[in-house]
């Protein structure tokens, strides 16, 4: 009875390991076959990167792949490698490739890199932002601790999108994550702030502040808090002229007046020990210490946005896998 039930559990056993192998060997063959197909075809690049947009849903995908699903997401970016890689691809092909993408991020979802490889190409070669961050976004909901995701996304509002409320919430975001570089919260703060939303910096500012014990960067956020607070000032005692001016049908011939006239109940004490001034040509409010107002270093001309698709509503794909 014993040797009964031994030769039974061997029996089971070999069973259980010939299926495994047997499972292994059909995943290999799919694969070789799926690679065959593509391989076979006379122009061969144009079909690499239609076969891809052949792809099932990486939802139907994953379980057909029996446990091999991250095997499968290093073969697909080995495949998309190969037609990345081409000079100039049109608008139907950028759409296959953020669907590859797509795929393989379903496969393995922590696949960093390629979240943040297909944001650049999406969002700066194929001039599509729309599909760029929808991928962005989902890398960032997988991968809440890796800062370059939410990096990529707060460009793409700012540069592609000329959204600086969003790209300052996203680049404050990376900038909250480990491992993020030095300049990233003096970006973020620059961008909150020429986004008009310098109490959202000075939240961020602090909440830095609070948690870090280095001088140097101390002192830097002391600093910047005290150029954000410049620019919040300014904000307000640009925004108390208009009010005067309209009241007034004339602008203001000091910032005094302001106080006087009751449009404001006291002036703010510029945070660098100098003092604010009014141009009383132009209505423009300035800092003596600081002649130069918080902005970023750098911005797409603004025209282009005009012609960038727009996020909302959704794209819809015109695929048969959509």
């Amino acid at each position: 009875m014993e040797v009964s039930l031994a030769s039974h559990h061997r029996i089971a056993s070999t069973v259980n390991q010939f299926l495994a192998y047997l499972g292994g060997g059909l995943l290999l063959v799919s694969l070789g076959w799926f690679q065959g197909e593509l391989d076979r075809q006379q122009d061969r690049t144009a079909v690499q990167i239609e076969g891809l947009g052949q792809l099932p849903k990486g939802e139907y995908l994953r379980p057909a792949l029996l446990g091999y699903h991250h095997l499968g997401a290093d073969i697909l970016w080995l495949k998309l490698l190969q037609v990345i890689g081409n000079k100039r691809n049109s608008a139907d092909e950028y759409e296959w490739m953020y669907h590859t993408l797509d795929v393989l991020t379903t496969l393995d979802p922590q696949y960093a890199y390629a979240y943040y490889a297909g944001g650049v190409i999406l969002g700066d070669l194929a001039n599509r932002p729309d599909l760029a961050n929808r991928l962005l976004e989902k890398g960032t909901e997988a991968n809440p601790t890796i800062w370059n995701i939410p990096f990529l996304l707060g460009y793409n509002h700012y540069f592609l999108l000329g959204d600086p409320e969003k790209g300052a919430k996203y680049i404050m975001r990376a900038a909250s994550l480990p491992d993020h570089p030095a300049y990233l919260p003096g970006l973020a703060t620059r961008m909150a702030a020429e986004a008009g939303n310098p109490e959202t910096a000075l939240a961020f500012l602090d909440a830095r502040l609070r948690e870090t014990q280095d001088p140097e960067m101390r002192e830097f956020f002391v600093n910047r808090m005290k150029e954000v607070m410049i620019e919040r000032d300014i904000h307000m005692l640009e925004r108390a002229v208009t009010a005067y001016q309209t009241a007034h049908r004339s602008l203001p011939a000091t910032l005094q007046a302001l106080v006087a006239e009751g449009v404001l109940s006291g002036l703010p004490l510029e945070p660098f020990g100098g003092e604010y001034r009014l141009d009383a040509m132009t209505g423009s409010v300035s800092s003596s210490t600081h002649s130069e107002r918080l902005r970023t270093f750098y911005k797409r001309k603004q025209a282009s946005v005009a012609l960038l698709p727009k996020i909302e509503p959704a794209y819809v794909f015109p695929r048969t896998w959509e």
